[in-house]
Parts: C-alpha cells; sequence; structure tokens
C-alpha cells in the first residue's frame, strides 16, 4: 500500500503547497504551546516561533494571515482549552478571538520580511501583539506569553532586569534569528561557472553565518545573566531583614463540581475554619512558634462577613482561635445592587470588621463578569450561573497592616491579576513589602490552569524580587523564592496547611521599571516597520502580491 500512496501523497503536496504550510503552521502552534504549563516543553517554543516565521516569509500577505490565524488557534487550543469549564461557547470564542492576535503578528512578520535587521522588526512585531492581547479587548488577555515559558530556563533571571514583556521579546528575537539562520537561500546563476557558484556558496554562509552567531551571542549573554541572577536573588533573601511567620490555609473544596464549585459558600467558610483550628491544633501540639498572621485564599468566603452575622462569626472565631490577624478572601456586597466585588480582608483578632480591604481590578471575563451582559445572556442562558455582575476595584493592592507588632505593607494579588502587569507592579510601586496571591482555582481542578498560573506567580517573583506566598482553596498553595524556585508546594484537590517565615522585601525591581518601556517602544517599532514593510511592497488587500501561496 506504501508505494501507491507515497506518489499520491506528494503529487498532492506538490499541487497543493498551502496545505502543507497549513499543517506546518498548526505543528508549530502546538509546538509553541506546548511550551507553557503544565506540559512545559520549553525547547520547542524557539523552533515553534522560527516556524511561524519561516512559513509566513515567503507566501502572500493575505496567505500569512491565514498561516497566523491556524498558528494561534493551535496555540490556545493547546493552552486554553481549559475555559470550557466555564462554558463551551466562552472557550470557542476565546480561542477564536485570540487566534486573531497571532493572525496580526504572522501578517506583520511577513510584511517586515526584507528590510535590514528584519529578525529585530519580526520580534517587535511578536512583542507588541502579546501587549496589545494583554490588554484589548474588556482588559486583555495575558494568560499565554513567551516569558511564561522561560521560567525553567537559564535566562529566567533576566526577568528581573527587562521584565516579562522584555523577556518575550527576547525569546521571540531568539526565534527569529533561529528562523534566519535555516533559511534557504536562492543563489543566482548556479549554472554558471565555477567561481559564481563559489561566490553564491560563500554568500549562503555568511547569510547564515550572522544570525547563527547572533542567536548564540543572545543566548549565551541571557543564560549568564540569568543564571547569575537567580543565586544572586536568592543570596539577597538571608540578607533582608527577618519577617512575619505566615499560617498559609488551604481549606479544600469539591472541585468536581466545576462552574458550580463555589456553590457550597457557607460550607467553605466551614472549611477554612475547621483547617484553620486543625492547623494551630498541630502548631501548638508541636510546640512551633506560632505564626504572626494567617492567610485564607480568594472566595474563602462567597458571603459577605461584613453584612452577614454567621459568616462575620466563622471568621471571627478563627480569628480567636488562632489569636492572629486573618487575610480573608471574601465576595462583597455592592457597590450598587445585584452588584459582588472580590474582596481581600485584613481582619484583626476581635474586630468585627476589616481594617482594610482591596478589591480584585482585573475580573475574569464570562467567570466573574459577563462583557454586554444584557446582549450575551438572552443568547447564552448558560452563563447565568456566573451569577450577579462583579465590579472591579480601582486602587492597588495594597494593604497597611500590624503584624507581629511591626506595621507592614501586604502586597496582595488576586489569582487572575497575575496576568496583568499594572496591577502586579503597582504592589512593589506603593510599597508592598510582603507579597502574597489569594486564589480560588476550585472550578478549574484537574485542568492546566493551576500550573499555568502557578508558573506565571514564578515569574512574578522574579520580576519584583519578592518572596511570594500563595494560599489557593484547593490547589498548589506554597512559597515561591525570589530566583523562581519551588521552596514548598502543597497538592491539588485537597486541604492543607503550611507555615512560612518569609523575609521583608523592599524597592522596585529595574525588570517592573523596564518592562512597560519596552512594552511601548515595541509597539512603536513594530508599527513603524510594518508600515514601512507595507509601502515598500506596495501591498494592497485587495491585490496578489508577489510570492508563493
Amino acid at each position: 500500500m506504501t508505494p501507491q500512496v507515497t506518489p499520491a501523497l506528494r503529487r498532492a503536496t506538490a499541487d497543493h503547497p498551502t496545505l502543507l504550510r497549513s499543517a506546518g503552521a498548526v505543528l508549530a502552534g502546538v509546538a509553541t504551546g506546548l511550551g507553557q504549563a503544565p506540559a512545559g516543553w520549553w525547547p520547542l517554543v524557539i523552533p515553534g516561533v522560527a516556524a511561524l516565521t519561516l512559513l509566513v516569509g515567503r507566501v502572500r500577505p493575505r496567505t500569512a494571515l491565514g498561516l497566523g490565524y491556524l498558528y494561534g488557534l493551535a496555540m490556545f487550543t493547546t493552552t486554553i482549552w481549559w475555559v470550557h469549564v466555564v462554558a463551551w461557547p466562552a472557550a470557542l470564542v476565546l480561542i477564536a478571538f485570540m487566534a486573531c492576535w497571532s493572525m496580526l503578528t504572522g501578517w506583520g512578520i511577513r510584511m517586515v520580511q526584507g528590510l535590514p535587521l528584519t529578525p529585530l522588526w519580526a520580534a517587535c512585531v511578536w512583542s507588541a501583539a502579546e501587549v496589545g492581547a494583554a490588554r484589548v479587548p474588556i482588559g486583555g488577555f495575558g494568560w499565554v506569553r513567551l516569558a511564561w515559558t522561560a521560567v525553567d530556563t537559564p535566562i529566567a533571571g533576566t526577568l528581573r532586569w527587562i521584565g516579562v514583556t522584555g523577556v518575550s521579546l527576547l525569546v521571540a528575537l531568539a526565534g527569529q534569528l533561529l528562523a534566519e539562520t535555516v533559511r534557504p537561500r536562492t543563489g543566482h546563476g548556479q549554472r554558471g561557472n565555477g567561481e559564481r557558484r563559489a561566490n553564491d556558496s560563500r554568500g549562503r554562509l555568511s547569510g547564515r553565518m550572522v544570525p547563527g552567531v547572533s542567536l548564540v551571542a543572545v543566548l549565551v549573554v541571557a543564560s549568564l545573566a540569568g543564571e547569575w541572577t537567580v543565586g544572586w536573588a536568592d543570596r539577597q533573601v538571608s540578607q533582608e531583614p527577618t519577617g512575619p511567620r505566615v499560617m498559609v490555609v488551604q481549606g479544600g473544596v469539591d472541585g468536581t463540581a466545576g462552574s458550580y464549585a463555589m456553590g457550597y459558600a457557607r460550607s467553605v467558610t466551614q472549611n477554612h475554619l475547621s483547617q484553620t483550628i486543625a492547623a494551630i491544633a498541630a502548631q501548638r501540639a508541636a510546640g512551633e512558634p506560632a505564626p504572626d498572621m494567617v492567610l485564607w485564599p480568594e472566595n474563602s468566603t462567597d458571603i459577605d462577613p461584613v453584612k452577614d452575622f454567621q459568616t462575620r462569626t466563622l471568621v471571627t472565631t478563627a480569628t480567636r482561635i488562632a489569636e492572629r490577624p486573618i487575610l480573608v478572601g471574601a465576595v462583597t456586597e455592592g457597590p450598587g445592587p445585584d452588584e459582588r466585588q472580590t474582596t481581600a480582608m485584613w481582619w484583626p483578632v476581635d474586630a468585627q470588621g476589616p481594617t482594610g480591604v482591596y478589591h480584585k481590578r482585573n475580573l475574569v471575563p464570562f467567570g466573574e463578569w459577563i462583557p454586554w451582559r444584557s446582549t450575551l445572556l438572552p443568547l447564552l442562558p448558560v452563563l447565568a450561573h456566573v451569577g450577579r455582575q462583579s465590579v472591579p476595584g480601582t486602587g492597588p493592592g495594597v494593604i497597611e497592616a500590624s503584624i507581629g507588632g511591626r506595621r507592614m505593607t501586604i502586597g496582595d494579588v488576586i489569582c487572575f491579576e497575575l496576568a496583568y502587569d499594572g496591577t502586579v507592579y503597582d504592589t512593589v510601586r506603593n510599597g508592598a513589602q510582603l507579597l502574597m496571591v489569594q486564589s480560588n482555582n476550585a472550578t478549574y481542578t484537574r485542568t492546566g490552569q493551576p500550573y499555568q498560573q502557578w508558573q506565571i506567580t514564578r515569574a512574578r517573583a522574579i520580576e519584583t524580587g519578592r518572596q511570594i506566598v500563595v494560599s489557593t482553596t484547593s490547589s498548589l498553595s506554597g512559597l515561591i523564592s525570589p530566583g523562581g524556585q519551588v521552596r514548598d508546594r502543597t497538592a491539588e484537590g485537597g486541604h492543607a496547611w503550611r507555615m512560612y517565615t518569609v523575609a521583608i522585601g523592599s524597592g522596585v525591581s529595574a525588570g517592573v521599571k523596564a518592562s512597560p518601556v519596552i512594552g511601548l517602544a515595541s509597539v512603536v517599532v513594530a508599527v513603524l516597520a510594518v508600515l514601512v514593510g507595507v509601502a515598500r511592497s506596495g501591498w494592497r488587500p485587495w491585490r496578489r502580491g508577489a510570492g508563493l501561496g
């Protein structure tokens, strides 16, 4: 059978080269997506980026749009398929929309081909698309970025110096240099005399050497800087003032309920009270030092403890038993009728209410709120289980608290907010000495989402230069060092408690300062380079351009 099929396949692919390119775009997208957690196959990322560049390099611009879209469909399906837990239509719409950014990336890379320093402009195109995807529309969705794949690589430490945007640009540049190195070169006059053939050969070799050497240089320098930074960051922790002992409580939530996992509102609060009691009992029985504070996760109570007496009693009981203040994650009423907010509450011992609050700024579309609610809800009744419309907060995620007799500033990032640069950066810009993450991943139990979020948290630890303490309702709580190493992590889908002594951090890292500047610069450079490429090619969307495909 093989001798019969192979010639037919060869004829088909020869007659339809677009089929091969389309298949290649899908495979490249899958490869890039597998670099993200939970797979974490980071060696595939740079080749995946390079493959897209090679595929769009010599095709018509409109074909580059299509190939970029196929690449994006494959990459985002590989990475964010877990959105189907909320609703299958939401997953399909989100993946289809996010692929539009990859479509623009493919087209932009095609339009800058042939310009001097092409790899640099193409890398800026990639970076600009990431910046746009993290902001547009409805606040953006920056969950899938090249920088997240770098956390377990030798270049991870560069997050401290150039931030998430800079590292994404660095990985994209490596992909462009790889593409330039392996790109087929076509010589002129191969049928001419031997001297001309020799000149063509030397020219092609020279054309490969420059980007090849540049690629090696970029990776070597970035790796050396990254490895040194990781070691330096960890040594720095030992020199920082010793901070509070933080008891992390993971109360446990039934994740089998899927998108309805948090429906057992009061039982979730009872779980966290019970686990706090168990943790305090174990600590006292072992004769270990008492905690200075207790950290509960996001949605540790889905009923407003300020307005509901029974829930308030559960919280105050926990503070009295622990004899320590608790940072509570709560769903609160208001600010308007039939509205809610996801809130962090600093609740001291014997207090009947919080003395400091932070309202979550970046909300999950179709998870915490419904965009265009009046239009979409009648069309997709399944979205009704999202419940009341959540309202975002407006202030930075910092809470002033008295911990162990010392006045400290807690930087708090709530779950989905980890993907938003400005929200994370505002914590350290506003003096956060301790950085904590409260999260509820119960809805996504046994999917890739908790592991992707953990990977993002590790990147943020390196970038901000802070230890990060994480508390979740039912998965992957723990402690991450400023070098991104996992010092401790709980198992998924259960209840647990941990005790960590946390160092007090200070200052704003170079990465936090540089990342917004790099993002803006990459957008400006990408737009200008694409405009030059369009003008140079004379391309019009209604005209057939030169090239294959």
